[in-house]
């Protein structure tokens, strides 16, 4: 599996960093945004290091489909029933903050402090 070992997000998954699991398998981890924009804001990433978007091949194809069907699965679970926002910067023009592939899925009564 590809890892950065400078990667924030790989350090999350190497166990390196603590985090608050919603979810974990050999392929994604979910886990909770330390800095939430709205009450339930979860954040799937795949365990294999992947920067941008821009890196992401065919291959890919089955990993991206699976986080998002994970979405709303991981919203009913956190009684979120009335909507959730899925969001995948991509870049710095993109407002990518974290090089490592990344989607935010974000729900809950509004208003949220961002988005």
């Amino acid at each position: 599996m590809n890892h950065d070992p400078n990667c924030i997000f790989c350090k999350i998954v190497a166990g390196q960093i603590p985090s608050r699991k919603a979810f974990e398998d050999d392929e994604l981890l979910v886990f909770h945004d330390i800095a939430p924009w709205a009450p339930v804001h979860v954040l799937i990433i795949p365990k294999a290091h992947v920067a941008t978007m821009y890196e992401v091949t065919q291959d890919h194809a089955p990993l991206l489909g699976r986080m998002l069907a994970m979405a709303p699965k991981l919203m009913r679970e956190h009684g979120v029933t009335n909507g959730f926002r899925t969001l995948i910067n991509t870049g710095e023009d993109g407002r990518q903050e974290v090089q490592h592939v990344h989607m935010h899925v974000m729900g809950g009564p509004r208003p949220w402090a961002k988005g």
